[in-house]
């Protein structure tokens, strides 16, 4: 497969960055100074927008500026991490002060920029939030190589929705069939890939991960089967591909929804025939690889749209498994957070840290949109920043803590605006868009925003 004409492969992953400012003039600023980071930049002028463009298409990082016209950047930045858990955010501000920093951080943002910045200064952020999530991947992976060899390590739970799906695993692992995990994002999809490999026949070869979103149509292609060299620009020697390194393991295709059509087309090949081509070669080769994939997508409305293959569907999907969500696991949340806690306390060399008695009933409360990464990454969060040893709420983000332990029950004695304000923040919390809960809740976006910051603001 040649590129198109005048394109060029690189083996470069760009940023993902939204750029949130109600001026244009900023934005393109931003814009020329991230692209020259070799960033990958979209834009929004509102809130809503910015909302509406992180629903459409994942982002690595986002420059919030505090002034959106008539709203507040900082209003923003719960429903940004509420859509996306992992979400970098900086906030942007010609009216810089400590008091204002502070608040940015406490509300989740990771860094903070004074106007007027130089290009300079931006760079230096991209470089720390990059070194930062290398950083996190490097513990992540550790941390499961600590965990041991048995899966149920990692996924102990009281929820019968989950233990049907680790039952599954567990009777899939000794087949050799294509296994379809399909969850929201963070429900620990890549946990289970790793467990089943780790059940499998195949647990002493290895265990390979592809991230589909993170490369072009083109570079994935390359990326899975390899290429020769002189393929395309910067080709300079002959190169294997996953497939290859995954000879008589586990190849885990993270995201498979977002597979472009010529991955989809080589893809569906080399599970019918287990035959590839590296890019720019003639030579058939065959690896012995199982495939497992993960989707947070209805991959058969993709179908339906023209976007997705249903054959290969149909060869992906031999073995479904569906992972439940958290808010659909509640009796699991505390015994996860004290699970993540004590690994917390052990690298920070606070043994005494543990959550106060009225933190359960507000954890157990809240609705997790981003599951057992959001919880993971709110109690790391609590376990650094909070002083004392006991976490009382007030140590978990604001979007958590102000959720009410005792929730008004129909028929008790609350009035309507407390049985409203509950419903609506639990509707959002549990919604994947602003858009979803206005839905839910029959009023209309706008109308929804303004109750959500007034009842936020009580």
């Amino acid at each position: 497969m040649e590129p198109a004409a005048g394109q060029e492969l690189t083996a470069a992953v760009p940023d993902r960055v939204l750029v949130v400012d109600d001026e244009r003039n900023i934005r393109t600023m931003l814009r020329v100074c991230l692209e020259q980071e070799g960033c990958e930049v979209r834009e929004a002028g509102s809130a809503e927008a910015a909302l509406a463009a992180l629903s459409a298409a994942p982002a690595d990082t986002a420059f919030v500026d505090l002034r959106l016209g008539t709203g507040s950047g900082m209003d923003l930045l719960p429903a940004l991490l509420a859509e996306d858990a992992d979400l970098d955010v900086v906030v942007i501000t010609a009216y810089a002060s400590i008091d204002t920093a502070m608040e940015a951080v406490r509300r989740g943002a990771r860094d903070y920029l004074p106007k007027p910045f130089t290009p300079a200064q931006i760079r230096t952020v991209l470089d720390r939030l990059r070194e930062r999530r290398r950083l996190r991947a490097r513990v992540s992976t550790l941390e499961d190589r600590l965990a041991g060899v048995d899966p149920d390590a990692l996924l102990e739970t009281r929820s019968t929705a989950m233990q049907g799906a680790l039952s599954l695993v567990r009777r899939a692992a000794a087949s050799d069939a294509t296994v379809l995990l399909r969850g929201e994002n963070g429900t620990g999809k890549s946990v289970l890939a790793r467990a089943l490999h780790r059940l499998s026949p195949r647990a002493d070869k290895p265990l390979i991960t592809v991230s589909a979103p993170t490369l072009s149509d083109q570079l994935l292609v390359s990326e899975l089967f390899g290429h020769a060299r002189g393929a395309f620009t910067g080709a300079v020697r002959d190169a294997p591909g996953r497939v290859e390194a995954a000879e008589g393991g586990t190849l885990f295709l993270d995201e498979i929804g977002e597979l472009g059509p010529s991955t989809q087309a080589q893809l569906l090949r080399f599970l019918q025939d287990k035959a590839f081509e590296r890019v720019g070669e003639t030579r058939t080769r065959h690896a012995d690889v199982r495939i497992v994939s993960a989707t947070n997508r209805e991959l058969e409305a993709d179908v339906r749209a023209g976007r997705f293959r249903e054959d290969l569907l149909y060869r992906l999907n031999v073995v479904e498994i569906r992972v439940p969500p958290l808010r659909e696991r509640r009796e699991d949340i505390l015994p996860l957070a004290r699970g993540m806690l004590r690994s917390f306390a052990a690298s920070l060399h606070r043994p005494g840290l543990e959550l106060a008695p009225e933190t359960g009933p507000v954890l157990e409360g809240y609705g997790w949109p981003g599951n057992v990464r959001e919880l993971r990454n709110a109690v790391e969060r609590a376990a650094i920043v909070w002083p004392a040893d006991l976490l009382p709420p007030a140590a978990f983000p604001e979007r958590i803590a102000a959720i009410q332990a005792a929730a008004p029950a129909l028929g008790g004695p609350f009035t309507l605006e407390r049985i409203e304000r509950e419903h609506i923040l639990r509707v959002m919390s549990s919604a994947p868009t602003l858009e979803e809960a206005s839905r839910i809740l029959g009023i209309d976006a706008s109308t929804l925003w303004r109750k959500r910051k007034k009842f936020e603001g009580g």
